[in-house]
């Protein structure tokens, strides 16, 4: 099973037909679940992590292999990508992803992963991010398969 964990609510209604896309289509391969948890968005940056940390771990399970979306991490090609994906699956029947808010991840959780992911140095929208992340997931069990997808 696949587990998205992030922070914030889909607001736009052509992200969430986009998210709703790829959910059936990555469903063809491994069962994935969203869970989206409250932004806090304080003024004070130390309590809006420190919030929002605390619904993060409701929602990690210790047997997870967890990975972070974070600016810092691994920047890897799709191809790239799918190995990684193929490879925790053959040792952990779960892999959780974990999006931040605007504020990014608490440095603990950050320190819980197993590993940590970038898509680049730039900053995305946190919802347009989710579609992002979804299409690389459809995208590595396309090549995982040795299936046909558009380059």
């Amino acid at each position: 099973m696949i587990k998205i964990v992030c922070v914030g609510k889909i607001k736009e209604k052509y992200y969430e037909e986009a998210i709703n896309e790829y959910i059936k289509r990555i469903n063809k391969y491994i069962n994935i679940q969203i869970i989206e948890i409250k932004d806090y968005n304080t003024d004070v940056e130390k309590i809006t992590l420190l919030k929002e940390k605390e619904q993060l771990l409701k929602h990690i399970n210790k047997n997870d292999y967890l990975v972070c979306l974070d600016i810092n991490g691994d920047m890897l090609d799709s191809v790239e990508l799918s190995n990684k994906i193929n490879n925790m699956l053959i040792f952990n029947s779960n892999i959780t992803f974990i999006i931040g808010g605007s504020c990014g991840l608490d440095k603990d959780i950050i320190n819980m992963c197993n590993y940590r992911l970038s898509f680049s140095k730039l900053t995305f929208p946190h919802q347009l991010f989710r579609v992002i992340l979804l299409e690389q997931i459809y995208r590595s069990f396309k090549i995982i398969n040795n299936e046909t997808y558009h380059k």
